[in-house]
């Protein structure tokens, strides 16, 4: 099961606000024996967001969105998944039902004056979609299909994303177990280690390789010195071999790794 992320709004782009989601939901799915396999950040622009919808809802992938469900024109959010599902926006009565509790404790009791109608623009979704409850201020997010839409405040989106899986997604945690190696190289080229990692995936299909440089400044908490952090990843029952033979390769060329002690995750 792939799970992608949206991070949604121009003040993301434009740097006047931080995004918090992505860091967020990794650990989140981490903790479940789930892995992100993709995210990506959106503008405020109708069209972009209408052809990034249209492209992912036309796959199995679990989608969350963060922003732009608001009723602000600068919110397009709502419009542009009903314009992706070729659905109509309406009223959801749930989401009517919880907003005006909401505004009810605000004490904004008639929801016909022209406040409380614009109000009830954020229970507008698209024609078929079901409610996410929001247990911050009660003012619903949506989903359609796999699709989660939820407020771009972290308050909101982050108990409201938990919600969404421990309600629909527990039966795929911690479903696949797997194992890394790792070794650091010190003062090597990634490209001297390409075709090497391009010939541990054809022998051994099950198993990845990865690569990570370091420029040597210690930002990545290893020893400040140049250096590649070269590993294999895949089933448990996989790696043992394909680190070897990993290893055996890396001496064949002269190069005497240091290898990491073994971490083993769910994926």
């Amino acid at each position: 099961m792939r799970f992608g992320l949206y991070v949604i709004g121009d003040e993301i782009l434009s740097g006047r606000r931080t995004d918090r989601h992505l860091v967020q939901l990794i650990g989140m799915l981490r903790e479940r024996g789930l892995t992100l396999s993709w995210a990506q950040f959106l503008p405020d622009e109708r069209d972009v967001l209408v052809a990034a919808f249209r492209r992912s809802l036309a796959s199995d992938d679990v989608v969350f969105s963060c922003g732009g469900i608001g009723a602000t024109p600068d919110d397009h959010t709502r419009q542009a998944v009903a314009a992706a599902c070729g659905a109509d926006l309406v009223l959801h009565p749930e989401a009517r039902e919880q907003i005006a509790a909401a505004v009810a404790k605000r004490g904004l009791l008639d929801l016909d004056t022209p406040e409380g109608r614009r109000i009830l623009m954020m229970g507008e979704f698209p024609r078929g979609a079901a409610v996410i409850p929001n247990p911050y201020n009660n003012i619903p997010g949506f989903n359609v299909g796999r699709h989660y839409f939820v407020p771009g405040f972290p308050v909101m989106a982050w108990p409201m994303i938990e919600q969404v899986l421990e309600t629909h997604y527990r039966a795929h945690f911690h479903q696949v177990q797997q194992l890394e190696r790792t070794v650091l190289l010190y003062e090597v080229r990634e490209s001297t280690i390409t075709p090497l990692m391009q010939q541990i995936e054809a022998r051994h299909p099950e198993v990845k390789t990865f690569s990570l440089p370091s420029v040597g400044d210690g930002s990545d908490g290893r020893a400040a010195r140049r250096h590649v952090e070269l590993g294999v990843k895949g089933p448990p029952a996989s790696i043992p071999a394909a680190f070897e033979d990993l290893l055996g390769q890396l001496r064949a060329l002269g190069i005497e790794p240091e290898i990491v002690q073994p971490a083993a995750r769910d994926a």
